[in-house]
């Protein structure tokens, strides 16, 4: 049987803080396959964020083990691409030299990598923007940028934390739909951390459901939906899977009871 490409096993983080001990999540187990895409959804403080920063080994975890690849994760993973809920662009960049930035910092080759920005920036509606500075876009927009920027060095893996928490809802939808298409046409692995129902079952081939505080994984839910999902045509079985979601959030009490 193929081993999974990510695997969390029994993992806790505990943060200290001057008003003692926080324990953010514990006790999660995941293993996430080669070119799937998942999603964990769960009420704020629930350790989703902390799950995806431990991921990354960007924060240590305090028990448990992580795996990529059949690594165990100990340090900062280079070979990752990051997507937050914040664009993060410099201001006196443009949008092309925003998404080149990664290029830059790994010192890999521009003249190769600069035909891939410009198509990825073509594939999120972008083309024609490649000199605008940021304050000439929309919000939308510069997340787009943030997006490709996370993929231009063609990551294995792909880590996005809300990021369209800040965005209006149409320009979340459209941006949902930017990222399945760009999933489906490079299916890189991919974890993204969201508070929206309906988000996780549009996008995920599965859904984690977290609980409360400390986070524990509650169930894990099969999104049986074919591919490409569109908003206008989503079957009855996406409202069940969303209705089933909410159900669990009621049973523990982050939802009120109708």
């Amino acid at each position: 049987m193929e081993q999974p490409y990510i695997r969390l096993q029994n993992v806790a983080k505990v943060y200290e803080t001057k008003n003692g001990a926080v324990e953010a999540c514990a006790e999660v187990n995941l293993d996430i396959r080669k070119s799937e895409f998942v999603a964990i959804v769960g009420p704020s403080g629930c350790g989703k964020t902390t799950i995806l920063k431990m991921l990354a080994g960007l924060i240590p975890y305090s028990a448990g083990t992580i795996t990529v690849g059949g690594n165990v994760v100990d340090r900062p993973q280079t070979d990752v691409g990051i997507v937050f809920q914040d664009s993060i662009m410099l201001d006196w960049r443009t949008v092309l030299a925003n998404v080149m930035l990664q290029i830059e910092i790994r010192h890999m080759d521009r003249a190769k990598f600069e035909p891939v920005a410009a198509a990825l920036l073509k594939q999120t509606g972008l083309e024609g923007f490649e000199q605008k500075k940021p304050y000439e876009l929309s919000g939308g927009m510069r997340q787009r940028v943030s997006i490709c920027r996370a993929l231009v060095h063609d990551p294995p893996l792909l880590l996005m934390d809300e990021p369209f928490g800040a965005l209006d809802a149409l320009t979340r939808e459209q941006i949902s739909m930017d990222i399945q298409r760009i999933w489906m046409d490079k299916r890189k692995t991919a974890l993204h951390i969201t508070h929206s129902i309906p988000e996780a079952v549009l996008l995920a081939d599965r859904v984690v459901v977290m609980s409360p505080r400390p986070g524990r994984i509650v169930e894990i839910i099969d999104i049986d939906l074919p591919r490409p999902r569109r908003l206008d045509k989503l079957p009855q079985k996406f409202n069940d899977y969303a209705g089933h979601i909410r159900d669990i959030f009621k049973s523990k009490g982050v939802l009120a009871m109708d």
